[in-house]
């Protein structure tokens, strides 16, 4: 079956210019803004390669840093093949951006104004590690893990 790579919308491309990835303190690399956005602003899109669930969670288990999206259709986006900088995402259990899914696409919005140099996080919600992972976010009412 030929890859199928999901580009982030041209529109989005934009977007990339905000934001710059370096080393994070939650966990490796991490997204930062590279100017304030504002509260409410679409961030951008998850770029990467187009893949049904059972090939997600073949190359999960063998991943130590999953970047990989599962739709309700049975396909995901598996970042870590043709991803942008927004799979540099990490979680927190207090985020400043919240990732939206729109049929097979993942866009981020800013929660609330972020300020420049501040990472871009979000809440992950159900992952693949199914509360086995411990949560490195440091926040104040931290759920402990992924």
């Amino acid at each position: 079956m030929p890859r199928r790579i999901i580009a982030a919308r041209t529109v989005s491309q934009p977007f990339l210019d905000d934001v710059e990835v370096r080393p994070s303190t939650i966990d490796g690399n991490g997204v930062f803004a590279r100017r304030r956005i504002p509260a409410r602003r679409k961030l951008g899109e998850l770029a990467g390669e187009l893949i049904n669930h059972r090939e997600a969670r073949r190359r999960a288990r063998k991943l130590a840093r999953i970047a990989i999206v599962e739709f309700e259709d049975g396909m995901a986006i598996d970042a870590s093949v043709g991803g942008n900088a927004f799979r540099y995402t990490n979680h927190s259990c207090a985020p400043n951006a919240y990732m939206r899914i729109a049929g097979q696409r993942v866009e981020f919005y800013s929660l609330r104004a972020i300020k420049p140099g501040e990472e871009i996080t979000c809440r992950y919600g159900d992952t693949q590690h199914e509360g086995t992972v411990p949560c490195r976010c440091g926040r104040g009412k931290c759920r402990e893990y992924l």
